[in-house]
């Protein structure tokens, strides 16, 4: 599949979809994938970042994953960043760390996800509690405060 065919499928799958900020959830797709990118992510990346989500939030089956016209890279890194239910945060983060990839779109996923401008939009504690989990998962997965973040 070509990027934009990824990208329409990542589109569709979380169509009606919205993040915590009642923002249209393709936006959060958009800004990982062009994060991978700006941080020198290849084509297989870019399309794991469209598709992060797909599985975790029940809008793709992982059968269906398997059976799309992907790289095993790619769905490799898909799955790596897709977190598991009861997972602890440090399973979760050696899963990720050791998949070849999946750091990197984690990396573009926590920056956007932990943007200012993104936060300032949630309440309070909202945005505390997301902040600390957001500091944690960079500290596991060895990722200085600040770095890569756009």
């Amino acid at each position: 599949m070509s990027l934009a065919e990824i990208e329409a499928v990542a589109r569709a799958a979380h169509t009606g979809q919205t993040d915590k900020a009642g923002r249209p959830y393709a936006e959060h797709l958009r800004a990982v994938a062009e994060g991978v990118r700006a941080r020198g992510g290849d084509e297989e990346q870019i399309a794991a970042a469209w598709l992060h989500d797909a599985v975790e939030d029940d809008r793709l089956s992982r059968r269906r994953l398997e059976e799309a016209a992907l790289t095993r890279r790619t769905k490799d890194i898909v799955l790596a960043v897709t977190k598991r239910s009861g997972e602890s945060p440090e399973a979760y983060a050696a899963r990720i760390l050791a998949t070849p990839g999946a750091l990197l779109v984690k990396e573009a996923d926590l920056a956007h996800n932990a943007d200012p401008a993104r936060l300032a939009a949630l309440d309070g504690p909202t945005r505390t509690r997301l902040t600390e989990k957001y500091a944690r998962m960079r500290a596991l997965l060895g990722l200085v405060a600040g770095e890569g973040d756009s």
